[in-house]
């Protein structure tokens, strides 16, 4: 028994989404002079050793005889005080669970304490206790809601020696009323016989179950709102993110406000600290004019009422969108609230639903305690140059499109990965989450050249992020050639991925951006193609791409001066020659293998007389990288006053006139 055992039993509840969800949940393991607690701001799933926080428990057990003020504010600065002055000096950085006195009280060695949808069912339900004690009898405890901190564990002190003196035994399973379960054991192994033996003994009473399975929907009418929504709840210059929700359970919910009274008010502490006061419920509305109305006069109404803006929002015959100031804190209030439906179908099962009380809710409200777990566990960076910029970059899932697309996360955007390779876009996608954060980036599967597909990208990508703000036409192919040797097939392959794709892309990208324009008239947004050096100046021998990258730059001035009132720029990189990417050095199909065949470049006998011969060219004495084309970018999201123009990027090969 030890520590490490901790971390290992810690880690098996913590990664499963049954028992904890947004890095909650307690664990901990006492000898007879420590206690080790989690801290606050660690995550089950993830915790190490280091993650614990040591503590004197002769220390800790002053709390109970020490006499606190009793106005609340007041009380629960001196109980912090009193806990944190428990540590012992080597963790004495850390923040132990504010629960660490009501884990001491248990004297088993081991105590977790999660808050499973089923038992929260049975927790938030009108006959809790009637019904813990018909399902478990003399062996599990109860403890009636009340304001969470000391007055719990004090509340749970007095109920733990009742039961031992009626019992004659210690309580190893003890429900708290609209909070959760706590299950103690001496060993890991005797823990997990025993939460296997409760869940199962609830499992057993739920006829009654969720049904999340996907549903159809006006993808189309969702994905031109989430954009209204998005902008309703932006303000002072940052950018809020929204996903959408659609499965039976939403969609029922979302058919009218008398089902969606079901989950008005929260059933734990979790829900209202990540979901807020309440969820939002919006009528549906004949144009998106009336609807973006309705969405904001909802949101100033309950910002009037609450002192911040709702999380979760509800559109009548839609389904649910959920939204924050990251896409992490947006992901984690959906997960949090498909709880609460969890919990809300569950608790049909023991009588209906029962909401937190008016008197906890507003304690909650204003409890330093929940106020600092939001605040680690939704922290973020901030100051980036694309800071919550929503963008989709195509051809993302190699070369300059990939090394765009991390530069442009490194720089505080959220990216899809579109490829017509969707098996490389997604691992690109998982690879960058895993490095820069879960929601970083997704992926998805367009064929840049077709119509429906690229509308489809558009909106995974909406309900996804919430709307979007660059997009960066990257997928291009090259075919390169003589006039004699060109089959008409190839050359308008070469326009469709290179020209008309880059219009499609422009199209239905102009759309979400329009309707941002229309709810936020100072925001401006970017549409990006990535052109080439060969825009700029002929291509001996591949005329076409040449061609097709001329006429980029046509699309580039036309759609800027069109798309100007909408303070939608419009610009080209041309960049030069990735000499070091797949486009140019795939062993088979790149550009040196091919020009050799072609014979483009005199004299030369080998792949590498051929690159030698394009680095000669530059100035500069090398190829273009992704780093090269990524700064272009920033620049001109950054600048405000540049449209319609195609910027080089070639080490000086190629300058305007």
């Amino acid at each position: 028994m030890s520590v490490k055992d901790l971390v290992k039993m810690s880690n098996k509840y913590g990664a499963n989404p049954e028992f904890v969800l947004a890095g909650g949940g307690n664990t901990s393991f006492k000898t007879a002079k420590e206690l080790y607690i989690k801290g606050s701001g660690t995550t089950l799933a993830t915790i190490t050793q280091d993650g614990f926080v040591k503590i004197d428990r002769k220390k800790l057990s002053k709390m109970w005889s020490t006499e606190y003020p009793q106005d609340e504010a007041l009380r629960e600065a001196r109980v912090l005080e009193d806990l944190m002055a428990s540590r012992f000096p080597e963790s004495s950085t850390k923040r132990p669970s504010v629960e660490t006195a009501l884990h001491d009280l248990f004297v088993q060695k081991y105590v977790l304490h999660v808050h499973p949808a089923a038992v929260n069912g049975i927790t938030c339900s009108p006959d809790s206790e009637k019904t813990v004690k018909a399902i478990f009898g003399k062996k599990a405890a109860w403890i009636k809601a009340t304001k969470p901190g000391y007055i719990l564990a004090r509340d749970t002190k007095r109920v733990i020696e009742d039961y031992r003196a009626v019992n004659s035994r210690e309580p190893d399973v003890l429900f708290i009323e609209n909070h959760g379960i706590f299950f103690a054991a001496d060993t890991c192994a005797e823990l997990d016989v025993l939460v296997a033996s409760v869940m199962d003994k609830i499992a057993k009473k739920l006829k009654k179950k969720p049904d999340f399975s996907a549903v159809d929907f006006d993808a189309q009418t969702a994905a031109q709102t989430a954009p209204l929504i998005r902008e309703a709840l932006s303000s002072d210059g940052e950018n809020a993110v929204v996903n959408f929700t659609c499965n039976k359970e939403t969609a029922r919910l979302a058919s009218s406000y008398e089902q969606f009274k079901s989950v008005e008010l929260p059933f734990t502490p979790d829900h209202m600290v990540y979901c807020r006061h309440t969820p939002l419920y919006v009528k549906a509305q004949a144009t998106s004019q009336a609807l973006f109305k309705a969405v904001s006069d909802g949101i100033e109404k309950y910002r009037k009422s609450f002192s911040c803006k709702p999380k979760i929002i509800f559109v009548e015959g839609l389904g649910m969108f959920c939204a924050g100031k990251t896409k992490k804190e947006a992901d984690i209030a959906r997960d949090v609230f498909l709880d609460e439906i969890k919990i809300s179908v569950y608790a049909l099962n023991f009588g209906g639903g029962q909401f937190m009380s008016a008197e906890d809710i507003d304690f909650i409200r204003n409890w330093e305690v929940e106020s600092y777990r939001q605040k680690i566990a939704l922290s973020a960076d901030a100051g980036k140059r694309l800071d919550g910029k929503i963008s989709i970059v195509t051809g993302a899932a190699q070369g300059f499109g990939k090394g765009i697309a991390e530069d442009m996360i490194k720089q505080g955007a959220y990216v899809a990965i579109a490829d017509l390779n969707y098996d490389g876009a997604k691992a690109t996608a998982d690879g960058f989450c895993e490095v820069y954060g879960k929601g970083a980036a997704f992926a998805v599967c367009v064929n840049a050249g077709d119509e429906e597909s690229v509308k489809a990208m558009l909106q995974s990508t909406v309900l996804e992020y919430g709307g979007l703000d660059i997009f960066v036409n990257n997928a291009g192919i090259v075919k390169a050639g003589t006039l004699d040797e060109m089959q008409t097939g190839a050359f308008e392959l070469v326009t469709k991925v290179n020209y008309t794709a880059y219009f499609l892309g422009a199209k239905y990208a102009s759309k979400i951006m329009k309707i941002q324009h229309e709810c936020a008239p100072g925001k401006m947004f970017d549409i990006i193609q990535i052109n080439s050096k060969s825009g700029l100046e002929g291509s001996n021998k591949n005329f076409a791409y040449a061609g097709s990258k001329f006429g980029g730059i046509g699309l580039t001035q036309s759609f800027a001066l069109e798309l100007a009132p909408y303070n939608i720029k419009v610009n080209s990189v041309c960049p030069g020659n990735f000499l070091d990417g797949p486009l140019w050095c795939d062993p088979e199909r790149g550009l040196f293998v091919q020009y050799l065949k072609a014979g483009k470049v005199k004299g030369a006998k080998t792949v590498e007389d051929v690159k030698r011969f394009y680095e000669s060219k530059v100035p500069l004495n090398r190829g273009c990288l992704p780093e090269d084309v990524s700064r272009a970018i920033f620049y001109i999201v950054e600048q405000k006053y540049e449209t319609g123009q195609a910027l080089p990027v070639t080490g000086g090969q190629v300058m305007l006139n």
